[in-house]
């Protein structure tokens, strides 16, 4: 797996890029790193597309952009942009996971084919997401918003805890060495939760950029049937908030990281789908 920088959307990208032929683009979420796809790089390489796997602005050793800019929108133009500095083109295909969802949604009248994991439309994820026992798993986004945040999330346990707790049984030592990597600046973990003060309006939009628009193409959604993080409930009604011929699997065996374990279950799926 190769190591590479591109300039896109006023941001270096560093991403991991492995094998040749249509773009296949990889997206992580929080508190994740481009190397959460190493299951699926190498299956997507093998099936004749170039897997590339960048790491999301802020998580180095991309670089913390210079606008500041962290909300939905700015990552949707991150992938437009993607999309065209790695010269994707009618054949290409997106897949997200967590944060790397969102964008998902925003451009899929890019992709040939899109996939999403861990995170619903949101129109599904809003219908539930005031819910008691969604609120007490959430707690984290809360707390993000705080002068607090930086300090809580560097101190020990922290991130390992939201592993543990959203992916109950899954070893993620590997992971979090990763994390540790990516995050262990003061500048990056900062950055990481900027998106989350974003989300609720802590932080204000920048104005930078333009409204994603809703998917137009279909999406198959996958979600971990024990996700501690955003609870099974919340995907009851994603396909009526995504395109007609969009599909939704669950993954039985699997918390919010349902990639990582259980990858050959997810590949297949993916896979599947991309072959269609």
């Amino acid at each position: 797996m190769e190591i590479r920088t591109i300039h896109a959307n006023g941001v270096e990208f560093t991403y991991l890029a492995l094998g040749d032929g249509p773009l296949a683009l990889c997206l992580h979420g929080f508190p994740d790193t481009a190397h959460t796809w190493r299951h699926l790089m190498p299956e997507l390489a093998e099936r004749g597309y170039r897997a590339v796997a960048p790491f999301l602005r802020g998580y180095a050793p991309t670089e913390v952009p210079a606008d500041g800019a962290y909300e939905g929108a700015a990552l949707v133009a991150d992938v437009v942009a993607l999309h065209e500095e790695l010269g994707g083109d009618e054949n290409a295909v997106l897949v997200g996971h967590d944060w790397g969802a969102f964008p998902v949604y925003g451009t899929t009248e890019r992709f040939r084919r899109s996939v999403a994991m861990a995170v619903p439309p949101v129109g599904a994820l809003l219908a539930g997401f005031m819910e008691y026992e969604q609120l007490k798993r959430s707690f984290y986004i809360f707390l993000f918003q705080t002068g607090l945040a930086e300090q809580a999330a560097a101190a020990d346990g922290f991130l390992e805890g939201l592993w543990r707790d959203w992916s109950p049984g899954y070893d993620a030592t590997q992971d979090l060495e990763f994390v540790r990597r990516s995050l262990g600046a003061p500048a990056n973990l900062a950055a990481a939760i900027g998106y989350y003060r974003a989300m609720l309006g802590a932080t204000p939009p920048s104005g930078r950029y333009p409204k994603p628009s809703e998917p137009t193409r279909p999406v198959l959604y996958l979600h971990g049937a024990q996700d501690g993080c955003l609870g099974e409930h919340l995907t009851k009604d994603a396909l009526a908030h995504l395109p007609e011929g969009s599909k939704a699997e669950r993954v039985e065996g699997a918390g919010h990281f349902l990639h990582l374990e259980q990858p050959r279950r997810v590949n297949d799926l993916v896979l599947d789908w991309l072959r269609d």
